[in-house]
């Protein structure tokens, strides 16, 4: 019943941008997190950004000052704002919505929080 949909994923050239969405359906929200996670071939799964119900949000370092998360709470829908894209950021990424232990600083980006995840979009930076 539960349904996470990412998109607004593409293929662009280094320093573009483009703006990433979910909308997540099916469950009754609570005062947990969503966030963005992405996994590159050969790599381990990282978190990129998380966002709490109070607006507080986390990211990982590589990220900060380029990338912005954020959610419109009258569409139920999580964006991710990338810009100044670079090479390595590309990657299939994924939302995860209703994460356990988003007030914890050192436990936002643990994966298994997240109980619920999209497919995933592509997002692939050329140089």
């Amino acid at each position: 019943q539960v349904q996470v949909v990412e998109s607004g994923g593409g293929s662009v050239q280094a320093g573009g941008s483009l703006r990433l969405s979910c909308a997540a359906s099916g469950y009754t929200p609570s005062s947990n997190c969503m966030g963005w996670f992405r996994q590159a071939p050969g790599k381990e799964r990282e978190g990129v950004a998380v966002i709490a119900i109070d607006g507080r949000t986390t990211y990982v370092d590589s990220v900060k000052g380029r990338f912005t998360i954020s959610k419109d709470n009258a569409k139920n829908t999580l964006y991710l704002q990338m810009n100044g894209l670079k090479p390595e950021d590309t990657a299939m990424y994924y939302c995860a919505a209703e994460g356990r232990l988003c007030y914890y600083r050192q436990y936002a980006f643990l994966a298994s929080a997240f109980p619920y995840w999209g497919q995933g979009t592509q997002v692939t930076v050329s140089s």
